[in-house]
């Protein structure tokens, strides 16, 4: 494989956005994760054996939704931030487009 060095790419305008982009998503993250620890701790694992879906039960629905949430929030996040750089009149390697 050709590995060519990497190019400069000098100082990202968006940065401040995609910081606190990348910390308000990650911290919903974490709210809802935390909302998965608690019903195995408060509910003694009892909660997660409840069917709730075509025979699955909340820990698996609700494990796989922390997947999917993810899933999303890493798309969302790129859609954004590519949205805020070409607003900036950024080239899609963060670098001046003019």
């Amino acid at each position: 494989m050709l590995h060519e060095p990497a190019q400069n790419s000098g100082p990202d305008p968006a940065v401040g956005y995609k910081t606190r982009l990348g910390v308000m998503m990650f911290l919903i993250y974490c709210v809802v994760y935390a909302g998965f620890v608690l019903a195995n701790v408060v509910a003694d694992g009892r909660a997660m054996q409840i069917v709730v879906f075509a025979g699955l039960n909340l820990a698996v629905v609700y494990g796989m939704g922390l997947i999917v949430l993810a899933l999303v929030q890493a798309l969302v996040y790129n859609l954004l931030c590519t949205r805020r750089e070409h607003a900036l009149g950024l080239g899609s390697d963060g670098r001046d487009a003019a």
